[in-house]
């Protein structure tokens, strides 16, 4: 079979098709794909049944963190389905499981390290069990050595840069003695047509790009998924079009900086460009992304989304802090005076935007004043939603190394400003009780199988009782009550996928003249 090269393009070590590599790997066993992309021998059996001496052998894959992590786990499950292995109902079931990590907080962490203790109970009773952790975490060298020291139980350990390896990395497991840990520094490109197992319904993730150039002093994610690698424009589209030939409808765009979508590229093609493109896929009807970073949100990127028809209304922008002090020692390489512009620029551009941000107190060396700064910009910006969190040291970045606020006083912060952007909360959602608004449907909410969960354009939850045949479907409802973190409505119709106002220059703004219609 003829080896597919790494494809060269300034600023990127280059492009590489899972499909190929996969293939060098699996021949070497005699193996071919069946009419449904597993992997099979000669004889029938799969090379999961090769591999762990059983028939259909399962797995289970426990996932913590960001978006990104939830689609490296649908890659990751793509890629055990091709080897013939099936999703475990329980965890007792399995004969591998994979812990999916985050690094981003130290409680995130501790979680991790305590469902590894847990599953030592289930290593015992099952000894041929394949344990292994990935993701972030993975990537830290004092996990790495944390595991080996005390959880000689887990059988694999494997990083970010490496997650297509994962077939190659069980087979490994099941020849070596003693625990296999393959971890890369960097990444080398990007690999592109890797196996996915969605999850179900019309709304899928895409990843744009990986990693992050900035170096936040707070931030661990440049050392856990590397330098910026964005994804060919032409690769980005053609999956977008096929997921728009399986059915579904929304499709949210992954980075850790979509903003710098592009850049390493080298071809005058940046997000904004992508993002007109992706506008123009048919099926497709509206477009999300995250995250931003307020430093890379050019007028050419408000312009492109207050124009477009499908890129939502929703703008996540965190700003992290509203002292210009510490956002100084945070690195974010922007001051408050040009954040609170950029918001009056989104506004004015889109003026039915819903902006959310995400907030850090008690980074070290945060005063009082500094602190009060931020509960000023909050009032200032009035968002939607904030994601506020309590600032917690992360090895290996320059924030760690400094003098940290006591526990008590971060807490204290955190709470006064929960206490400022819950009221801000739930007076925007008030303001929409009694107005109509376009939803795509969920499915059944968590809490009530009889009530539904939908999101508007802007992000906005609403719940709305209903049939769970109705999942995927877009929806016209009227909001009849508000609270802090969701809305309430009734259903006025069920819309066909083509109808006009599911698009932002036909649908029923959240804020405009337009919602008070009949």
């Amino acid at each position: 079979m003829e080896t597919l090269p790494l494809i060269p393009r300034p600023g990127a070590a280059g492009t590489q098709d899972y499909r190929v590599l996969q293939a060098q790997w699996a021949t070497r066993y005699g193996a071919y794909r069946d009419e449904q992309n597993v992997w099979r021998l000669a004889d029938g059996r799969t090379l999961a049944e090769s591999i762990f001496g059983k028939p259909h052998p399962a797995y289970k894959i426990l996932t913590w963190g960001c978006q990104m992590n939830e689609r490296d786990s649908e890659i990751l499950a793509g890629q055990l389905e091709e080897m013939g292995m099936v999703p475990a109902g329980l965890l007792d079931d399995a004969d591998l499981i994979l812990l999916n990590t985050c690094a981003v907080r130290e409680t995130a962490e501790e979680k991790v390290f305590g469902t590894i203790g847990y599953l030592k109970v289930l290593k015992q009773k099952n000894p041929d069990l394949i344990l292994g952790l990935c993701g972030c975490m993975a990537q830290e060298e004092a996990t790495i050595r944390r595991i080996q020291r005390y959880y000689p139980h887990v059988d694999l350990v494997f990083g970010t840069h490496n997650v297509h390896q994962l077939p190659q990395l069980i087979e490994r497991v099941r020849r070596e003695e003693g625990m296999v840990v393959d971890v890369w520094q960097a990444a080398e490109g990007v690999v592109e047509h890797l196996p996915s197992r969605r999850a179900g319904g019309v709304k899928a993730w895409v990843n744009i790009i990986y990693g992050c150039d900035k170096f936040c002093t707070f931030c661990i994610v440049p050392t856990t998924r590397g330098r910026e690698r964005s994804r060919r424009p032409e690769d980005v589209i053609a999956e977008v079009e096929y997921l728009a030939a399986e059915g579904y409808k929304e499709v949210t765009l992954l980075g850790q900086n979509v903003n710098s979508y592009g850049k390493d590229l080298g071809i005058g093609f940046d997000f904004a460009d992508l993002l007109a493109r992706l506008d123009q896929v048919p099926g497709i009807r509206w477009i999300r992304y995250t995250t931003s970073h307020p430093r890379d949100f050019t007028d050419k990127l408000i312009r492109t989304i207050a124009e477009s028809d499908k890129v939502t209304e929703h703008f996540h922008l965190p700003v992290q802090s509203g002292s210009n002090q510490v956002l100084r020692w945070m690195n974010r390489r922007y001051t408050r005076e040009y954040y609170l512009r950029l918001i009056e620029k989104i506004r004015e551009a889109v003026p039915d935007a819903c902006i959310t941000t995400d907030i850090i107190v008690g980074f070290p060396k945060e005063t009082e004043e500094d602190f009060r700064q931020t509960l000023d910009l909050v009032r200032q910006v009035e968002y939607d939603n904030a994601f506020t969190f309590i600032y917690s040291p992360r090895e290996g970045t320059p924030a760690a190394r400094w003098p940290q606020l006591p526990r008590e006083v971060k807490q204290e912060r955190l709470e006064r400003l929960m206490e400022v952007q819950y009221e801000i909360n739930l007076r925007k959602n008030k303001r929409l009780v009694g107005q109509r608004a376009v939803v795509l449907i969920d499915g059944p909410s968590k809490k009530n199988p009889q009530v539904l969960s939908a999101r508007t354009r802007t992000n906005k939850l609403v719940l709305v009782p209903g049939d769970a045949a109705w999942a995927g479907r877009f929806a016209r409802v009227e909001i009849t009550r508000a609270q802090t973190f969701t809305l309430e409505g009734r259903l006025l119709e069920l819309l066909p996928d083509d109808a006009p106002e599911i698009g932002r220059h036909g649908q029923f703004s959240p804020y405009g003249a337009a919602a008070q219609g009949a």
